[in-house]
């Protein structure tokens, strides 16, 4: 069987094996919503590396004997756990499949060595109890097929990071049960990007959507060095209801020669809202459609690449169950003095209905 699944053939029946994340993303694309092209790795291949390996026990006797509030040792449990999965040996069927379908990849967008996102998908990520958001590790603007098989053993390795070890504990899951997929996917270079939740996360008000956005790269506003433009716009009358411009000193962009830098914004851009009204409403169209779609409230990733004309050009990155609010219930008052508090992470448009 086949350790690559694309996104725009995707197989339902495929979804265990394929993570949330990338699980996601064939749905939409299937959907046709505006996802950027890619393939999946699926984790059956993750786990055949470790078996062939000898590591799968022993990755399990290193982390499940770990108290989660002891930090050190969780430190050291998860160092040594990422070095045997970054050390182990992969199959030649498995780096071929892989350079086969990024070069499928790089023709299907006529582009050479095509720049890609390499996004891990953990098979108990993004479920509507536990998103496990931040929690594993994505990398950008990777170009050329050894480079994603290099980034493709991170995106694994970063099952044990510090943070998905606690959470995994924290939430009962059994580690012997987890397993990564891996997603790469053609890299979108933003103008602007950001998130959108389809309720209020301030107090759950679901006839609300959330928007945060900064100039370029989200990463910016993951690394904490940008406070990004927080928006309101009420689901029904398409209104804007809340405006509030931050101060963005700092983004994230692909310098000319293909490298990611951090960058001064430019004087007049840094207190200038990065979306527009009309912008604004795309997004949040967009995070609707995937709201109809699942039939719950979502929290989306979102980029808007001025390379496409307008009403196409904000493309979606990522929707998942909204998991705070969802489960409370609702409110009907959308007056909240507090501006979002939970922005974890950034790695089409069609007219609100």
């Amino acid at each position: 069987m086949s350790t690559i699944e694309w996104f725009h053939t995707y197989d339902p029946r495929r979804a265990p094996d394929m993570g949330g994340k990338n699980a996601s993303l064939g749905t939409l694309t299937l959907a046709e919503m505006p996802v950027p092209p890619g393939f999946a790795i699926l984790a059956s291949a993750y786990r055949k590396v470790l078996a062939d390996g000898g590591l799968d026990t022993a990755l399990h006797d290193i982390v499940s004997v770990v108290d989660p509030r002891d930090a050190d040792q969780v430190a050291n449990a998860g160092r040594r756990a990422r070095e045997l999965v970054i050390g182990a040996e992969l199959p030649q069927s498995l780096s071929d499949d892989i350079v086969d379908a990024y070069e499928e990849l790089s023709r299907r967008c006529v582009t050479p060595d095509i720049a890609v996102a390499v996004r891990s998908s953990a098979t108990c990520e993004d479920q509507p109890d536990a998103s496990f958001a931040g929690g594993h590790d994505t990398y950008l603007w990777i170009r050329g097929a050894a480079e994603v098989i290099a980034h493709v053993r991170r995106c694994w390795s970063s099952l044990y990071t510090d943070r998905a070890i606690c959470y995994r504990r924290e939430m009962g899951y059994v580690e012997l049960g987890a397993a990564m997929s891996v997603g790469v996917q053609k890299m979108v270079l933003p103008r602007t990007s950001g998130v959108a939740f389809t309720l209020d996360p301030s107090n759950g008000d679901r006839s609300q959507v959330a928007v945060e956005a900064s100039w370029g790269l989200g990463e910016a506003v993951v690394a904490g060095a940008v406070t990004p433009d927080n928006f309101l716009v009420d689901k029904v009358l398409r209104e804007v209801t809340r405006r509030t411009v931050a101060t963005k000193t700092i983004q994230h962009r692909v310098s000319a020669d293909g490298i990611l830098e951090e960058v001064e914004v430019e004087p007049d851009r840094r207190q200038a809202p990065s979306l527009t009204d009309d912008e604004l409403r795309t997004v949040a169209a967009l995070a609707l459609r995937a709201e109809k779609h699942y039939g719950c409230p979502q929290d989306v990733e979102w980029a808007l690449d001025d390379h496409l004309p307008p009403g196409e050009n904000v493309l979606l990155l990522q929707s998942r169950p909204e998991t705070v609010w969802s489960r409370k219930p609702r409110v009907s008052s959308y007056h909240a003095a507090s501006p979002l508090s939970y922005m974890h992470r950034i790695t089409a448009a069609q007219p609100l209905s």
